[in-house]
């Protein structure tokens, strides 16, 4: 325009300046620690070691607690609070002033609410760690503008949404971990291939597509864990040859079918159980030279073992194969004398399977073996070869049809010292197979004959005089003997007897000591009357508890025998039953919301303790209030383990349909498919039981069918509703936990099996 004229450049120069002034401002040190001040101060709860934060130390920030400055500018650029157990959000974090951050941790906190969007500003960082917390609702596309991002974690929290596909620009991103949240499934086409990609982690979501097709595209992958899901369809075999640096594959539980995975050289870790994958192990799985772990447990595989799985040790030169896990599934044939060659060989089942022929000599050359089982097949197991397994677990021979055939089959064993070898045999395996003592042997013979008790009691008394076993306790620490509780309640008088149920009569005992236990008594001189499934049942729980060791579960001193009648002997808990603290006066109050929380807490640690840290998994079979004990701080106990069965996970090797009505999953009536997935179910009514005070009733079934909720307003619907309404509502931090406790009762108590949670992942959720 004529007449006006431009301002000199020189001029510009400086006005162009003043429009960084305030981004320089905003990112000095003492802006930065002004920011970090303010948003300590939203927490709800913070520790002592960020004392450091305060306006009277704010010229020291590179040396506050869980910073580190950059030696030039002395601004921040790392913030480090993982495992602070911190209780906030970052709703109130002021992003603007950490723009050069390079790494942001807040791994192993109690950040709840959602992730801001505005973190997508913080274009420098390399390292995002937000795993361990309770972040909500959706993941922000804007963390796909992180564009310098290398590890990138949300594990393990409460996101929900499908994953933005903005995620897959970040190119240079190394480690992409999302697992144990609540992600739903995204447009996998839209996703593009990460070539920087080494660890994927997507498990534990409600991803329900076939195999996406973008991780076929990332061929730097060592790390695939896509376990826990519902993923389906077959996988075509160019995705595996596409990932052919793979190390970990982990693709448990879902609903993966066809033929196994092949070409994978590089793998030294498979877990593919609990799938429908079919058809026979491939010959070629020995050309796996580096595998350490093998577990293909619960599908349809068919077919014989593979010699080759006994060349691992030899091809590789390497002590190194310390895994294998074939167990429920219906391979057939003999098992391979090869598999003696895996020296190094620690876990081995094969259990649940339709194996014949004889356990090869070879496995006692295995000394690192330490867990081990063959039951439920169609094996011999020869006397000379179980010689070698002094220190079997009792199950580990069980269901074998031939368990002691071929007596004078080849044996290794020193024949100089094959008697002392069948006497240490006959007390460390054969004793424990039937039950740990002579108790068992008695059930067994009592199965038997228990059309004639009469003459199989007086057979007893004569062959093993029952009389002196008034000492049988187990633990060591125990300071009684059966016999003083015996006079301490005056030899069972009907005064004493705190309980009665379909396996006898329960007892309280005060003794001498001060110390209070509790008695369960079995009249196996009434046993026409008793069905058979009831003395197998209470042999179960004589095996099962004397192994156990959690503080959620209850403790047996030992049991005993005494004139034609067993009995367990445990610790004694003053409030009884969950079902009778929470219908009686003590459900008003004392039952609490913070004491309920703790109760269903404390039912998921020791139900995630029976389904993932025993080997083999423990299914307890019957949860309901009335078998979960309160101790006087109402620390909850699991009880009652007379229909717990050491089953591997998803078994179907059952005869009878075991548990209580209204707490059974409804795929027993149909399937009698017992798996761990059933306490799962029973877990998700007790909690939603201890949460309502009431039984949940029919409302199961038509909360169920209101698919079309989210999880949120079902979590709304329920708590405005359906919470006990003897108790004033929930508030603050209390409510968010029962919000998620009903959503995780929720998930458990789905009809399809497949889409519960595991225990361990809802003790997880729990714990956090």
């Amino acid at each position: 325009m004529k007449g006006v004229q431009k301002p000199p450049i020189f001029l510009l120069l400086p006005m162009s300046l003043l429009f960084l002034l305030p981004l320089n401002a905003a990112s000095s040190p003492r802006t930065q620690a002004e920011a970090l001040i303010s948003w300590k101060n939203d927490f709800a709860s913070s520790p002592p070691s960020l004392n450091s934060w305060s306006l009277t130390n704010i010229n020291n920030l590179c040396n506050w607690t869980a910073i580190v400055c950059d030696h030039n500018t002395k601004a921040i650029a790392q913030v480090d609070l993982s495992n602070f157990n911190i209780t906030a959000t970052l709703t109130h974090f002021h992003f603007t002033p950490f723009l050069n951050l390079t790494q942001f941790n807040l791994n192993g906190n109690n950040f709840t609410g959602p992730i801001p969007s505005a973190i997508g500003n913080l274009s420098k960082l390399t390292t995002l760690d937000l795993g361990n917390n309770l972040f909500n609702q959706e993941i922000p596309a804007q963390i796909g503008m992180l564009t310098e991002l290398q590890y990138l974690s949300f594990f393990n929290n409460n996101l929900t949404g499908v994953i933005p596909s903005q995620l897959s620009n970040l190119q240079k991103v190394q480690f992409f971990i999302l697992g144990a949240n609540y992600l739903e499934t995204p447009d996998w086409s839209e996703f593009s291939g990460m070539p920087s990609l080494t660890y994927l982690d997507l498990s534990g979501n409600h991803f329900s597509s076939e195999f996406p097709k973008f991780i076929s595209e990332c061929r730097n992958l060592t790390f695939l864990d896509l376990s826990t899901n519902f993923f389906t369809g077959q996988i075509p075999a160019q995705v595996f040859t596409n990932l052919g640096k793979l190390e970990y594959l982990n693709l448990t539980n879902n609903q993966f079918p066809g033929p196994l995975p092949s070409n994978l050289p590089k793998l030294k870790h498979l877990h593919l159980a609990q799938n429908n994958f079919s058809g026979a192990i491939p010959e070629d799985i020995g050309k796996l030279t580096r595998l350490e772990v093998l577990d293909l447990s619960n599908n349809n595989l068919t077919g014989e073992i593979p010699p080759e799985l006994g060349t691992f040790d030899k091809l590789t030169g390497i002590a190194n194969f310390y895994h294998l896990d074939l167990s429920s599934n219906s391979l057939s044939g003999a098992i391979p004398s090869s598999l003696g060659k895996l020296t190094s060989l620690k876990v081995f089942n094969v259990s649940h399977n339709h194996l014949s022929g004889d356990i090869p000599s070879a496995f006692f050359k295995i000394l690192s073996l330490d867990s081990y089982d063959f039951s439920y097949n169609n094996l011999t197991v020869p006397i000379p070869i179980l010689c070698h397994f002094e220190n079997a677990p009792p199950n580990a021979f069980a269901g074998n049809s031939g368990m002691f055939g071929n007596l004078h089959g080849p044996t290794e064993c020193n024949p100089s010292s094959r008697l002392s070898k069948k006497k240490k045999f006959l007390i460390g395996v054969l004793l424990p197979v039937c039950g740990l003592s002579f108790v068992a042997i008695t059930i067994a013979m009592i199965l038997m004959l228990r059309k004639n008790p009469k003459l199989f009691i007086e057979e007893i008394k004569i062959s093993h005089n029952f009389e002196t076993f008034e000492s049988m306790i187990l633990q060591e620490k125990v300071k009684f003997t059966f016999g003083e509780v015996v006079k301490a309640i005056e030899d069972f008088h009907d005064k004493y007897c705190i309980g009665k149920g379909g396996f006898g009569k329960v007892y309280k005992a005060e003794l001498p000591s001060s110390q209070v236990v509790a008695v369960k008594r079995l009249n196996m001189c009434d046993s026409n009357d008793i069905p058979a499934i009831n003395l197998q049942s209470f042999e179960n729980e004589i095996r099962t508890l004397t192994n156990l060791r959690h503080r959620n579960i209850i403790r047996l001193y030992g049991f005993c025998s005494r004139k034609g009648c067993v009995f367990l002997l445990y610790e004694y808990l003053e409030r009884g039953s969950l079902g009778k603290a929470l219908y009686g006066i003590e459900g008003v109050t004392e039952l609490g919301w913070a004491t309920r929380l703790k109760i269903v807490q404390g039912l998921a640690y020791a139900l995630s303790y029976l389904h993932h840290d025993c080997s083999p998994p423990i299914v307890h079979r019957d949860v309901t209030v009335n078998n979960v004990l309160l101790d006087s701080d109402f620390e909850p106990r699991l009880s009652d383990f007379g229909t717990a069965r050491l089953i591997s996970v998803n078994s179907s090797n059952w005869t009878h349909i075991v548990g209580s009505f209204g707490y059974m999953a409804p795929e027993l009536a149909f399937t009698m498919r017992v798996t761990g997935k059933c306490d799962v179910y029973s877990f998700g009514v007790v909690a939603l039981e201890v949460m309502m005070g009431r039984h949940p009733g029919d409302m199961l079934e038509s909360q169920l069918s209101e698919s079309s909720k989210s999880r949120k307003d079902n979590a709304e619907f329920l708590l405005k509703n359906l919470l006990d309404q003897r108790l004033e509502p929930p508030s603050d931090e209390l409510a968010k936990t029962v919000v998620l406790v009903m959503s995780l009762a929720l998930a458990c108590i789905r009809t399809c099996p497949g889409s519960r949670p595991t225990m361990l992942y809802v003790a997880q959720k729990l714990s956090a």
